[in-house]
């Protein structure tokens, strides 16, 4: 009991800023509980930044797509829980095929990976004969089996410039693609798809709310190009946490997922977040219980078959020799 109440008030104390102590006492007995089952079966727990800060709280880790895949590739624990969705629990599993890899919530999936499949890709490819394909890394297994090259919303200008060509196929994220485009000056044939978190940002409330409050506005790529217009700065959600962190304005507005701005919160106190955010449902499917239900099993590990596993590894290795 000692423990469980020194694990409640060091909680109590880095999270205070954003979670009720009434949460926190709550949830203190379930943290311990993970705690003791990581220890047990040499586990380690890796969390999108759009985790509650109660997630994050358990992880090992807490990073975009780009920085859990490597710190994946160099975590030396024989099981990785995942608490993000089933796009990244399968990019750990290729990057770490010998580990098993557990999703907290086995039904947490994304609109952009669902948003395209094989014989699309073949067909866009059939089309643009010659022209390399660039999958952004929220697509599946067998999407980025079938590509030249992976990146992440970190990444996507560096990856596309490192080609060396006038032209690229990119999916399935269309805004991605337009960011692409505009960064680097190469022409992107786009897919249609696109996040239903942060299609939901618009330009008119964004111009409408800096009418009345001195704000400074970040934008993921993913929002469409109006909204990316409207901001001060546009990035992942690593690159955000990064200008906040060297910048620290008075007041931001983070146009992503509403986590973002709880976690970044923890790191740079001194900001005043304002928060017009969208909630993603399917990173929500992650909570304290299903990361420890996932521990204790059975649950189903991550598998993917071992040809398919060896041509999607391909693209996502490319990556990261990129950076």
């Amino acid at each position: 009991m000692n423990a469980v109440l020194a694990r409640h008030a060091d909680l109590a104390s880095r999270l205070a800023r954003v979670v009720p102590a009434a949460e926190i006492a709550l949830a203190a007995p379930l943290i311990a509980r993970i705690e003791a089952l990581k220890a047990d079966q040499d586990a380690v727990v890796l969390a999108h930044n759009y985790q509650t800060p109660l997630v994050s709280a358990v992880a090992e880790f807490t990073g975009d797509s780009l920085a859990m895949a490597q710190y994946a590739l160099q975590a030396t624990a024989g099981t990785i829980v995942v608490c993000g969705v089933r796009f990244m629990a399968e990019t750990v599993k290729l990057l770490c095929p010998d580990k098993r890899v557990l999703l907290s919530a086995e039904e947490a999936g994304c609109s952009l990976a669902d948003s395209i499949g094989v014989e699309a890709v073949r067909a866009v490819r059939a089309a643009c004969p010659g022209v390399p394909a660039v999958a952004y890394i929220n697509t599946t297994a067998a999407v980025k089996a079938e590509v030249d090259v992976c990146c992440t919303s970190a990444n996507a200008v560096r990856v596309v410039r490192a080609l060396g060509v006038p032209q690229v196929i990119m999916l399935p994220d269309q805004h991605l693609a337009g960011f692409v485009a505009e960064e680097s000056g190469i022409e992107v044939i786009a897919w249609s798809g696109q996040c239903e978190v942060h299609t939901r940002f618009d330009a008119a409330d964004i111009r409408a709310f800096r009418r009345d409050t001195a704000v400074t506005v970040l934008a993921h790529p993913e929002c469409p190009e109006p909204v990316r217009a409207e901001a001060d700065f546009v990035g992942s959600t690593g690159a955000m946490a990064k200008f906040l962190a060297e910048r620290r304005p008075p007041r931001a507005m983070l146009l992503t997922e509403c986590a973002m701005a709880d976690n970044v919160a923890l790191q740079c106190p001194d900001i005043n977040f304002v928060r017009p955010c969208n909630l993603c449902p399917h990173m929500k499917a992650t909570t304290l219980e299903r990361v420890a239900g996932a521990l204790e099993g059975p649950g189903a590990p991550i598998e993917i078959e071992p040809s398919l596993a060896a041509r999607a590894r391909r693209p996502i290795a490319r990556m990261l020799e990129i950076g």
